[in-house]
């Protein structure tokens, strides 16, 4: 009855449709994440951070151990291990700004850039070092509450919790970011240094202080995008686990959306997250993809990065910078 016949090939409603729809949505929340806290630290010091994906393998590692109770640690429950694999990610970020981004805070934004490039290679080899299974992943919302993975069924497709949890995260996170920046002086002082710094200075905002806060931001969606990422069946707390193909998909979407504009963030990362969904499953519809092997999601996303660079650079959101 969901079916219908597309030359050779036969498409499913379900499977071709509701599937990667909700699996979008759901890794484009994660991205979404990760993309905002590129956003961010782009508008306040300019720069691009390599260390955002980090930030998450941080988190995540750090939730792993306390909650498997790895080595002399203790075992504790997720819902206490999560916050300590978080203020882990708050902690690494905060140590960024002060002992690598601070010191050249004067410097070209190149340099900047290659500093946090520096700080991924090293927290990937920490990561290396540390005595604790490199194969593992995270439980799952539904693992921890011992309930059945799914909520329910849409057409026959399952809803899963961890799905839901990662979209619920991205609307609490977006709505706490709106009311933050419009209604908060900290979030007001954010914007306004992002706009002009020296103007912010000169009223009398703390240039430093605001990076400050804003990488310590940065670090918390990054380690709650990890937190949710790290499952099962591709996540894992590996070293690096989000700084190959994760973050250059979140950079993606920060561009998309528009490096200057934080819903854009939120918008980009789930652009992207159905873009990847719907290749992956629907390539053999799309003329030009069809006969592409592999990579397809890869393929689709550059075309749309390609577009949207050549034809709108600000990004769908962005402002003229």
């Amino acid at each position: 009855m969901h079916e219908a016949v597309l030359g050779a090939t036969q498409f499913s409603v379900q499977i071709n449709f509701l599937s990667p729809l909700i699996n979008g949505i759901a890794n484009g929340a994660a991205y979404g994440l990760l993309g905002l806290g590129l956003v961010l630290l782009y508008k306040s010091n300019r720069i691009f951070n390599f260390a955002q994906g980090e930030f998450a393998t941080v988190g995540a590692i750090v939730t792993y151990v306390f909650y498997s109770g790895t080595g002399v640690l203790p075992k504790l429950p997720f819902f206490v291990a999560v916050p300590i694999g978080l203020l882990a990610s708050v902690g690494i970020a905060l140590l960024t700004e002060r002992l690598v981004i601070r010191p050249m805070f004067n410097r070209a934004k190149v340099i900047l850039v290659v500093g946090t490039v520096g700080v991924a290679l090293l927290l990937i080899g920490v990561e290396g070092l540390l005595p604790y299974p490199k194969t593992q992943s995270l439980p799952t919302i539904s693992d921890v509450l011992k309930v059945q993975p799914f909520i329910g069924r849409v057409d026959g497709i399952p809803i899963l919790y961890q799905d839901l949890a990662k979209l619920a995260m991205l609307v609490v996170l977006a709505v706490g970011a709106f009311y933050f920046f419009r209604y908060t002086r900290t979030g007001t002082a954010i914007l306004a240094v992002s706009q002009d710094a020296t103007a912010a200075r000169v009223v009398g905002i703390s240039v430093e202080r605001i990076s400050l806060i804003s990488w310590g931001i940065a670090g918390l969606l990054g380690g709650v995008a990890g937190v949710l990422l790290a499952v099962p069946p591709q996540g894992t707390v590996t070293p690096g686990a989000f700084t190959g193909t994760t973050l250059t998909v979140a950079f993606a979407a920060a561009v998309l959306g528009g490096m200057t504009s934080l819903p854009g963030a939120f918008v980009g990362g789930l652009s992207l997250g159905l873009i990847e969904a719907f290749a992956n499953v629907d390539a053999s519809f799309v003329p030009g993809l069809n006969h592409v092997h592999s990579g397809q999601a890869e393929l689709a996303v550059f075309a749309v990065l390609l577009a949207v660079l050549l034809f709108r650079p600000r990004g769908l959101l962005g402002s003229e910078t």
